[in-house]
């Protein structure tokens, strides 16, 4: 009876270790939807490095990039004409939920998609070149006040996005008007990082995420960041956060994955308890730290409710600047 259980057992274990190999993605990749250099393709290279450290993917997955729209036209892409693709992941981070916020995804909306992972949230961030005449966020409002026209504001995406969103709000406590500040639409942390530092822009609305090799290298420094209180990464510790400058501003910028709605339950299944294992572990935390993440955990159905009541909240935020009835 005993030798029977246990050929029982390995039998189904057998079984088990069969299906997961079969499940596993034959082609994986991870789509970026903003040119190389962002937040996107940080989110997705972490994802690339931590599948193989920890052997749960055989062979390294892609990363590609689908630039446009801040992530509408990967969205699009997915939804209409790749719903089935069980091996591929999509990066999105607060600033899409925000655009799903305002319909900026075109006919699909926060309901479209398999919301699969979060692994990790950064926040916003104001930067400048580091030889910049403004020193403090003080500053920069000042020069707004004095003529908006004549600050030139690098943001991902156009009116409404993420980084708008930043630079309105401060705009708003201070009593500007937001539709009066000057903005060059970009795509993604990348183009913003090289417009400024070209000088082709004097202030980027960004992530700090985005921002800390450059902030290494010494070309370009932080007005201030936007979170609860001042990081506590030795790189990031002298950066002052908004709130202490006299701006109750907090702007956490969560970075994820979703996929396709019409992925296999066994694919969407696989890629979740992938995720569920790294998040779990002390090598995936390591490789986000590397990365200038701070730990934010979610997946499935839990990550499903936080995006729908996220999307809401921006949705009234929206609202509030008259970007949408």
């Amino acid at each position: 009876m005993t030798l029977s259980l246990r050929h029982l057992s390995i039998a189904a274990a057998t079984v088990l270790l069969s299906t997961q190999l079969m499940a596993e993605p034959k082609r994986p990749e991870c789509i970026a939807p903003a040119s190389p250099g962002g937040g996107f393709d940080l989110t997705c290279k972490l994802a690339q490095s931590a599948l193989v450290d920890a052997k749960l993917l055989e062979k390294p997955m892609r990363v590609t990039y689908m630039p446009g729209g801040v992530g509408a036209v990967a969205y699009n892409t997915v939804v209409a004409q790749r719903p089935k693709e069980g091996g591929t992941i999509v990066a999105f981070s607060s600033g899409s939920l925000l655009n799903l916020s305002q319909g900026k995804f075109g006919r699909f909306d926060e309901k479209a998609v398999k919301w699969l992972a979060a692994v990790g949230t950064s926040y916003g961030a104001i930067a400048v070149r580091n030889d910049s005449p403004y020193k403090t966020l003080g500053d920069l409002v000042e020069a707004l006040k004095k003529d908006p026209s004549k600050v030139v504001i690098g943001a991902g995406g156009t009116v409404g996005s993420q980084d708008w969103m930043q630079t309105a709000l401060i705009a708003k406590a201070a009593g500007i008007n937001p539709r009066d500040l000057r903005y060059v639409s970009l795509e993604g942390g990348g183009e913003i990082a090289t417009a400024l530092l070209g000088g082709h822009i004097q202030v980027g609305s960004t992530d700090i995420s985005d921002s800390m090799p450059h902030i290494e290298s010494g070309n370009m420094r932080i007005l201030a960041v936007f979170s609860e209180n001042r990081l506590e990464e030795p790189a990031m510790a002298e950066i002052p956060t908004a709130r202490e400058q006299g701006y109750d501003i907090v702007w956490p910028v969560v970075r994820g994955f979703y996929l396709g709605p019409k992925v296999s339950d066994e694919d969407y299944t696989w890629w979740k308890n992938a995720f569920d294992k790294l998040l779990a572990s002390d090598d995936f935390a390591k490789l986000r730290d590397q990365r200038e993440l701070f730990p934010f955990a979610m997946t499935g159905d839990e990550l499903d409710a936080y995006v729908q009541k996220e999307v809401a909240r921006y949705r009234g935020l929206a609202k509030e600047f008259g970007l949408i009835q």
